[in-house]
Parts: C-alpha cells; structure tokens; sequence
C-alpha cells in the first residue's frame, strides 16, 4: 500500500447536477471535515483536487473555488509546494478556542435558564438521559451526543450571533472532545456534569447554570493543558515556526 493510501480522506457523496455547484462543493466538503477525526492521528489531512472532484462528480474548477472559500473561512490552508491541508490548531490555540466557547455557553445557560421553554428543556434532558449509564462502551455516539448537548444550550440561548460564533469552532471541539472523552474517565464525569446543568436549568437557576457549564467546559480547557501534546504534530510545529 503506498503512502498517500494511507492517507486519511474525507467521506464523501457525489453532487447532483445544478447552477450552485461551488457552494455545494464548499458545503459538501466542509460537512465532511467537520465529521473526520482531525486530532485522531498524527498525518497531515492533504485535500487533493483531482480526488474531490472524481468524489464530487464535477469538475475541478468548482472544487478549486470552494477550497478557496473554504480557506478564507479557515478550515484548509494552502501550503506552497505542498498542497491544501485541513487546518488543524496547536495546543496554546485549542485552549483559547475552548476558553472562548465557555466564554459563550456559559452567558447562553443564564439565557436559556429564564428564555427556554419546558419543551425546550425537556428534550436537553432527553439528550443528556440518552447516556444515563456508562458511556464508555459507546464513546464515538457519546462524543456525537456531548456535542448536541453543549450546541443545544447556547441554540436556547437565543441569540444567534452566539451560535453562528460556534459553529466556526465546532470542529475543533468536537475533534479534541472526541479524543480526549477516552482518557481520564472524562465520560462518566461529563455525563455527571450534564445532570446537574439540566437540573440547574430546569430550576430556573441561571447563576447555577452559567458556573456549571462555565466549571464543565473550563475542565476540558485544563485537561487538554495537561495531555493535549498530542496537538503539536509536526506539521503544526511547521506552521507555528513559519510565524515565529
């Protein structure tokens, strides 16, 4: 087996016929790196062209558009004389980024602790009661339910500028929370740290919600300080030296 078969790639469908095909290439791709496990492995994550357009069913000229878009809205990155790259962030940046999105979730828990509605809350705790044992036999649907929790409480925030700022962040966090779930029982605790927000916010108590979600995600930030060496790959380091 060669090297580039070794490769990770991004699992993708082919594109239907019609006017917007940059946008739905743009879309298509960003879905499918938001789904890969871009922390899991130490390889560079290399995008080739011609690969995504025989994947897409379309030309190049829309693909080589979209990973332009897609660049400037940072999920790949152009590296001369070695292609495009799914972005990935070094350890000192994916602890800002899960500092800022505690930043957000928590003032989005005391929105939605006096805003949600009991129907609204009602399906968080069908989210959260989904894993009432121990997940650690299912850690890959956990992660994917972790996620859907954390986007649930700032969505019941109300505000849409707060999950429009999280959706640029959301594949980082689901990546490292992805892996980092396996280590230091952090699935038992955080299925532990959900019961407590839901019944925070079922109570109305939006000093409680706002410190515990603020206490949950702020936990992560500390563990990734602690075992997030695994970040610093060499192509990042490359990266990092570049703007040193």
């Amino acid at each position: 087996m060669s090297e580039a078969d070794q490769q990770p790639r991004l699992k993708i469908e082919p594109l239907g016929i019609s006017l917007g095909l940059r946008q739905q290439a743009c879309e298509a791709i960003k879905r499918a790196i938001m789904a890969m496990d871009i922390y899991g492995h130490p390889e560079e994550i290399r995008l080739d062209e011609r690969q995504l357009s025989q994947d897409l069913g379309v030309s190049r000229t829309p693909i080589r558009e979209a990973l332009s878009v897609l660049e400037q809205e940072g999920f790949v990155r152009s590296i001369p004389r070695r292609g495009i790259h799914v972005v990935r962030k070094s350890k000192h940046e994916v602890v800002e980024m899960i500092t800022v999105w505690a930043a957000i979730e928590s003032m989005a828990a005391r929105l939605a602790a006096t805003r949600a509605t009991n129907d609204e809350l009602a399906e968080l705790r069908r989210l959260m009661e989904a894993f009432q044992d121990d997940p650690t036999g299912h850690i890959s649907e956990y992660s994917d339910a972790n996620m859907a929790f954390h986007r649930a409480i700032i969505r019941l925030g109300g505000v849409g500028l707060m999950t429009g700022l999280t959706d640029n962040l959301f594949i980082h966090m689901r990546a490292v929370r992805a892996v980092t779930m396996t280590q230091d029982n952090r699935a038992q605790r955080s299925v532990a740290d959900h019961r407590a927000i839901v019944a925070a916010l079922l109570a109305r108590d939006a000093d409680l919600a706002e410190r515990l979600v603020r206490e949950h995600t702020m936990g992560l930030a500390a563990h990734v300080e602690r075992h997030g060496d695994f970040l610093d790959t060499p192509d990042v380091q490359r990266r990092q030296s570049q703007f040193a």
